[in-house]
């Protein structure tokens, strides 16, 4: 039975979208089932785990995490606008459109919307709060604009729900993160160490 590897995400985080396509590839090369899992950081994980939204973070830090942003998308071949027009922006329509699709159209085409979504914030300056935005890029992966509408659904907000239980049990504190085999895996900068657990 092939793996399955957890993959604990956010739409407008910029460390998500720096290891959105290897987690893919990762996945892929070994074989292993990789289960999108959208879910709640800033609003339930963050004030249970000591997380702070960007703004409320020392300027050290602010200033760091710039650097590594910098530094990750030069080493990754990854374009980034390190400071993009429309940021923070909140994530949550974005988070349920991703959970819509996944229900209605499978986990590949979420994880293709996810990706588009991720792109949109950080390479194409666009706002994924905005509906007209939301609309567009669901045109662009050739998903139904019906998906908008399906978002709002009770189905989605529980799976969200869900996700988000299932993180913290599993003691997420950070997106991205990975769990293999009960194994949490936090940031993209971790992902050699799951590709080396799974064996490719």
């Amino acid at each position: 039975m092939p793996a399955t590897l957890e993959y604990y995400l956010v739409p407008n985080s910029p460390w998500t979208w720096l290891g959105h396509q290897r987690v893919r590839d990762i996945a892929r090369a070994a074989g292993a089932r990789l289960e999108p899992l959208p879910f709640d950081l800033g609003g339930r994980v963050f004030p249970v785990s000591g997380g702070l939204p960007l703004a409320k973070r020392a300027p050290q830090r602010q200033a760091y995490r710039l650097l590594e942003l910098r530094r990750f998308s030069q080493h990754l071949g990854l374009p980034m606008n390190l400071q993009p027009r429309f940021f923070p922006v909140n994530g949550d329509a974005a988070t349920r459109l991703i959970v819509a699709v996944q229900l209605n159209d499978g986990d590949e085409r979420a994880l293709d919307l996810a990706g588009a979504l991720m792109q949109a914030v950080w390479v194409q300056e666009r706002d994924i709060a905005d509906a007209a935005t939301l609309a567009a890029l669901l045109a662009e992966q050739g998903l139904p604009a019906a998906r908008l509408d399906d978002a709002q659904a009770a189905a989605v907000a529980q799976r969200i729900d869900a996700n988000t239980e299932r993180a913290l049990a599993r003691g997420v504190f950070g997106a991205p993160s990975y769990v293999l085999d009960g194994e949490l895996f936090w940031g993209q900068d971790r992902l050699d160490f799951v590709a080396r657990q799974l064996g490719v």
